[in-house]
């Protein structure tokens, strides 16, 4: 007996050295072996890139994960205890690893010999989602047990749940709860009812199989059996499990529901942020703030939806997208389907014919309303027989369409209006004049049907919107707006394929001896190209890059007078600023500013700005902030003075319904009417628009003053609405004296033919001198060839 004492007391010894051994084994592995958990207290969450407007509204979100992390005191006690009541009962109970529960799953191991249950915590399910794989191991498991230990000692259980609940994969691309909420219900959170926070908390378990939206039934049984639990456990009263048992499940997949539509902006910037930071944008939780004001944004969409759809309708209807047959009660909720699959373009929704009269139409729409459209919001559809021809006016809806047509409609002030997808293609921009900021950027009608950014990437002709660069090089050389050039029929041999080229104006005349001024405003082609022989091709093109063109762009040919150049619209604005802020080169830019997730500013643009009362040594200056020079404030002065009569009294007169004095711009129509610009400004907002079809072949059969004006003064008229009027600035050396309409010519005030014209000091002309000073002129003929 005594030896089996003895032995009993070695074995008890030895049992305490080894469960000594072991403890100490188990806690110095937890405490240098496991990782170090302590950057569970400043995890960042893998969170999708947003862009915002400048005034701090989303504009757009790149990034495969959809996450919105949440701290925990912001979220609801109900969801909390919904997730408490499936996942771990005993959670704020135990110290990170439920031991009944393991011993549960470790008996139903034994009895099955399958793993049914891991027992796993919400502690152990962070450790396996932060440190760990899924792989179903007994050694995965132990290390999940320990680090769950050594987590709930080093973390709170706030903390942890917090981790749980922004980490956890809920389905269709929702990762945490927050995300899930917008996703499934389209709401935030603390928005939700206790039966939505039942059904977001069932789906841990399995988040494929109880999606909501792909399974409602199987989503619905889950969530039931949460409402369940948080009964049994006493999270809710009787009457409310009971009532929210009753509750369908209405739940359907919501898209980011984006504050301001700029999808042109916003992919231009996305592609800027790819250069700068590589993929990381797509994860680290970037924002972006951009330069994009989203006031004149909404007006600039609106802008170009409006005029490109008045556009289209002058040019007829096309007819239906197709037929469905004859409209039957019994195919209406297939109809419905059809069309709820087909996407709404730039607010143009499907809807198909399923009654008429002589005078309306009756539709069915995707949400299953039925809509009239009268008379008035039909009889526009003539028929394009071709580009430029149209049937007669139509008499009856009948003659229009049939039933069962699939159409488009458009909702106006005076009801839904038959509508058709553009053929043609339009884009705008606005400019800052003074830092470059974009202030508006549509590229296209509808970035979903196409993602061409044209006002970025398009290379077109600008046409007579080009004039004024032309100009500008000649004033610099020493012409003047009274300067006086014949209107009169060129002929230019080209010996490439031995041909004449005879240019012509748009209203096929000729008008004879012409001041600058007036062949700016009235877009006086053959005024123009000998305007460019005068001073020189070479010369001109040299002068033009000061703008922000390229050398290779700017063919030196006499064409280039007329816009032949291939330029973006984006470069054409940015060239246009120049004459808005007095003679300055700025750089337009997007990004205004650039956070990581935890808000600290990691980029800020540095703009060059304009400063008109800087000295030369201030530019001189190394690092200096401010936008460079690059033509003189007179030449910018006077080009916008000329630029100023355009809307005054030349080709862009409707502008003047407007009734603002500090507006100038031009029209722009290049040949075949195949592009229709036109470019516009004040010292404060440089705007363009633009309209054509991508092709680039075929005819608007419209100017520009008809295509593109229209969206340019809808654009200003709203941008400017409340501005007081900002006028030109006129700079020294900048004199007005009284000119003979006709000659140019310096005459007495009392003259009856006396105008005023405005002059550089420097070339101010004498009663009897040519204003054109004639150490400056050339021969026309003299560096291109040809006859005039």
């Amino acid at each position: 007996m005594n030896y089996i004492w003895r032995l009993f007391k070695l074995l008890c010894a030895l049992s305490v050295v080894v469960t000594a051994v072991v403890i100490v084994g188990v806690v110095y592995y937890i405490e240098f072996v496991l990782p170090d958990i302590d950057a569970l207290n400043t995890v960042q969450f893998q969170v999708p890139l947003e862009i915002y407007t400048h005034d701090g509204k989303l504009l757009a979100e790149f990034g495969e994960k959809r996450r919105i992390p949440i701290p925990y005191n912001k979220i609801p006690k109900q969801l909390i205890n919904a997730v408490l009541a499936t996942e771990d009962q005993r959670y704020f109970q135990h110290p990170g690893v439920d031991i009944p529960g393991l011993f549960r799953a470790a008996v139903k191991l034994v009895a099955t010999g399958r793993k049914q249950e891991g027992g796993s915590t919400i502690t152990m399910q962070v450790a396996r989602s932060f440190y760990l794989t899924r792989n179903k191991t007994f050694g995965r498991k132990l290390r999940e047990i320990l680090l769950a230990l050594k987590i709930d000692h080093k973390l709170s259980k706030q903390k942890i749940l917090e981790l749980y609940l922004n980490k956890i994969f809920l389905g269709a691309r929702a990762y945490g709860v927050e995300a899930a909420a917008e996703i499934y219900y389209g709401k935030t959170l603390d928005q939700l009812s206790l039966d939505e926070y039942a059904m977001l908390a069932g789906l841990p378990k399995a988040p494929s199989a109880l999606n909501p939206i792909s399974y409602p039934e199987a989503a619905l049984k889950r969530r039931d059996h949460v409402l369940a639990r948080m009964y049994e456990l006493g999270y809710i009263k009787q009457k409310d499990y009971k009532q929210a048992l009753t509750v369908p499940i209405e739940t359907h997949y919501h898209e980011l529901q984006t504050q301001i539509k700029a999808p042109y902006a916003a992919e231009l910037v996305r592609q800027q942020l790819e250069q700068m930071y590589g993929d990381s944008i797509y994860t680290d939780g970037f924002s972006v703030y951009t330069t994009i004001d989203s006031h004149l944004q909404s007006i600039a969409n609106q802008a170009v939806r409006d005029n490109l759809v008045a556009y289209d309708q002058r040019h007829g209807y096309r007819g239906p997208e197709q037929n469905l047959g004859m409209p039957d009660i019994k195919n209406m909720q297939q109809w419905e389907k059809k069309l709820h699959a087909i996407p709404v373009i730039n607010g143009l929704e499907p809807a198909a014919v399923v009654d008429m009269t002589d005078n309306n139409i009756t539709v069915l729409r995707a949400d299953g309303n039925m809509e009239i459209i009268s008379w008035k919001n039909l009889s526009w559809a003539r028929k394009q027989i071709d580009e430029d021809t149209l049937g007669p006016l139509p008499k009856k809806a009948s003659n229009i369409l049939k039933l069962g047509d699939l159409i488009r409609i458009i909702p106006t002030s005076s009801g839904w209006r038959l509508a058709q997808i553009p053929s043609a293609q339009a884009g705008m921009i606005s400019i800052h004049p003074q830092n470059g900021q974009i202030l508006a950027l549509v590229g296209g009608f509808d970035y979903q049907s196409s993602k061409f950014n044209r006002i970025t990437n398009g290379q077109r002709q600008p046409g007579s919107s080009f004039k004024p660069f032309i100009y500008s090089a000649a004033l610099d050389k020493g012409y003047t707006l009274a300067t006086v050039i014949n209107d009169a029929p060129i002929v230019l041999y080209n010996p490439l394929d031995n041909s004449l080229w005879r240019p012509q104006n748009d209203t096929h005349k000729f008008y004879g001896p012409t001041r600058l001024r007036d062949g700016l405003i009235h877009s006086r082609n053959l005024v123009s190209i000998r305007l460019l022989g005068l001073i020189g091709t070479h010369y001109a093109v040299k002068y033009i890059e000061r703008y922000g063109f390229e050398s290779s762009q700017l063919p030196p040919v006499l064409s280039l007078a007329l816009g032949t150049a291939l330029v973006t619209p984006l470069q054409m604005a940015v060239g246009y600023t120049v004459f808005a802020n007095g003679g300055f080169k700025v750089a337009p830019y997007a990004i205004d500013n650039i956070r990581n997730s935890r808000g600290q500013i990691i980029y800020q643009a540095k703009p060059l700005v304009v400063c008109n009362k800087c000295t030369p040594e201030d530019f001189a200056k190394k690092d200096n902030p401010y936008a460079p020079r690059v033509i003189s404030p007179q030449v910018s002065f006077l080009v916008t003075s000329a630029l100023r009569d355009v809307i005054q009294h030349g080709t862009a007169s409707q502008a003047r319904s407007l009734l603002r004095a500090d507006l100038a711009g031009k029209t722009g129509t290049t040949q075949n009417q195949v592009d229709a610009w036109f470019i516009g400004y004040n010292p404060d907002l440089v705007a363009l628009a633009w309209i054509g079809f991508d092709t680039q072949q075929q005819s608007l059969h419209e100017y520009g003053a008809q295509a593109a004006l229209p969206m340019w003064m809808q654009f200003m008229q709203a941008a400017l609405q409340g501005r007081p009027e900002h006028p030109f600035d006129q700079p020294p050396d900048i004199v007005s004296v009284r000119i003979d309409a006709k000659t140019g010519k310096r005459i007495a005030g009392d003259d009856p033919n006396a105008i005023f014209e405005y002059f550089m000091t420097s070339t101010v002309p004498e009663t009897d001198k040519n204003p054109v000073p004639a150490e400056n002129a050339t021969s026309a003929s003299g560096e291109n060839g040809g006859v005039y």
